[in-house]
């Protein structure tokens, strides 16, 4: 188990990633979908639309699972939280939307009438997750300690990956 203040966990919190959002789907299917996120320390957001699959499912059932990983083979680190979902609205969703929206798009970006207000009409709600565990993961120290460090000091073992 990790903790919201370990180092690895704070480096993925607080970059720049696409994370991987976990809903239940009414069929008890899971619902899967890539998002955006801001962390103020305590929760982690997510800006999304009060008519998306992920906020409905989130009404019947407030479980999420969020997984952030580094998307890079040679350096293979993430986490996984795992907690209750919060559905904000209003001046506290608008609030941290524009935190988020900040996090990924550019100053032209949100001037532009064209992609700023795109954004906020379509990101009318928010979702607060409260972790109640974080799981981390690095496969750089696995291949320290299992590998002696060749896959990542050799390219030609791991392939890349598509983008």
């Amino acid at each position: 188990m990790a903790s919201l203040a370990d180092v690895l966990v704070r480096q993925l919190l607080d970059g720049r990633h696409i994370a991987s959002l976990a809903t239940e789907n009414p069929d008890s299917s899971i619902h899967m979908v890539a998002v955006w996120y801001w962390f103020d320390g305590t929760h982690v957001y997510v800006a999304t639309s009060s008519r998306s699959r992920k906020t409905r499912n989130l009404q019947s059932n407030p479980k999420v699972s969020l997984m952030i990983d580094a998307r890079d083979p040679a350096a293979s680190y993430g986490i996984t939280i795992a907690g209750t979902a919060q559905i904000l609205t209003a001046e506290m969703s608008r609030n941290s939307n524009a935190q988020i929206h900040r996090k990924y798009l550019s100053e032209a970006a949100l001037a532009d009438t064209r992609v700023g207000p795109v954004f906020v009409a379509w990101d009318d709600v928010t979702i607060q997750i409260a972790p109640a565990s974080v799981i981390a993961w690095d496969m750089r120290e696995a291949d320290r300690q299992f590998f002696g460090g060749v896959l990542g000091g050799n390219p030609a073992y791991l392939l890349p990956l598509q983008r």
